[in-house]
């Protein structure tokens, strides 16, 4: 039985990996929202995660989109989260570090040989 990946690519601009997450063993879904993610998330259990950080300053309580998810999946077993982000705005990506656990954590532009350990490691 594949696992099931959500790729949730919200500003894109990076390869596609859907051909590289198959070869890791997924079946993923791709959407471009995080409207779309969360829907998802309630339709089926999903192994593996990968978001974007997008750092967005005229949030008025949070960083990103990506808060809201991580509070999502908090109350979900097993579920890993990577995620791709600016290395410009790994400072602001630190507050969420100091609240959430990631899996992975890869800044752009993406190392795929590093995506693959990411995507196989436990």
């Amino acid at each position: 039985m594949n696992k099931l990946l959500l790729a949730i690519s919200e500003l894109g601009g990076y390869p596609d990996f859907s051909q590289l997450y198959a070869e890791c063993g997924y079946q993923s879904e791709t959407v471009t929202s995080m409207r779309k993610a969360l829907r998802s998330l309630k339709q089926k259990e999903f192994d593996t995660i990968v978001a974007e950080f997008n750092f967005q300053s005229d949030f008025r309580d949070r960083t990103s989109s990506l808060e809201t998810l991580m509070a999502v999946t908090q109350r979900m077993k097993d579920v890993k989260v990577i995620v791709f982000y600016e290395k410009e705005y790994e400072h602001q990506f630190e507050k969420l570090r100091a609240r959430f656990s990631f899996h992975a954590e890869l800044p752009f532009p993406i190392d795929t040989s590093l995506l693959k350990l990411s995507l196989n490691g436990d």
